[in-house]
C-alpha cells in the first residue's frame, strides 16, 4: 500500500475521530519503541500506525484499551487485593506503646472550667503586662 488513507481505514474503526486517537495512540508507542508489524518503507509513525490498522494488523480493541488507560487520572483498585496482615508481635508493641504514651486525653481537665468566677483578661495582660504607660518608660 503505497499510500494509506482514512477511507481505507474507517471501516475498521467507528468514526474519523476514534481512528486519529487510535492512529496517534499506537504511533506513541512505535516512537517509544514498540516493534513494527509491517515495513516502514520511509514512513512517519503515523503512517505506519494507519496502514497497520487498514491492514488489520492490530487489534483495536487493545489499542482503545491502551488509549483509555494512558488518560485515566484515577486508578481503579481491585478489592479482591489481599489484605495486609498485622505482623507478628504488633500487637504487643501497639500494647506496650498504649501504656507509655501516659495519661488519656480524657483524664486531662480543662483548666477554664475552675475559672469560671474570674474575669478574662485584658488587653494589656495578653500583650505582656504592660502596667507603665509609654510616657512613664
Amino acid at each position: 500500500m503505497a499510500r494509506v488513507t482514512v477511507e481505507d481505514c474507517i471501516d475498521k474503526v467507528e468514526n474519523r475521530f476514534e481512528l486519529v486517537m487510535l492512529a496517534a495512540q499506537r504511533a506513541r508507542k512505535i516512537g517509544s519503541g514498540a516493534a513494527l508489524l509491517l515495513e516502514r518503507n520511509n514512513d512517519k509513525n503515523p503512517v505506519v500506525s494507519l496502514r497497520e490498522i487498514a491492514e488489520e494488523k492490530i487489534a483495536t480493541a487493545d489499542i482503545k484499551e491502551e488509549l483509555i488507560k494512558s488518560h485515566q487520572r484515577v486508578i481503579e483498585m481491585d478489592d479482591t487485593e489481599d489484605v495486609i496482615d498485622t505482623m507478628e508481635g504488633e500487637e504487643e508493641w501497639n500494647a506496650i506503646a498504649a501504656q507509655s504514651a501516659g495519661p488519656a486525653y480524657e483524664d486531662i481537665t480543662d483548666d477554664d472550667d475552675s475559672d469560671k468566677g474570674t474575669a478574662e483578661p485584658s488587653l494589656e495582660d495578653l500583650a505582656g503586662g504592660l502596667s507603665k504607660k509609654p510616657d512613664q518608660i
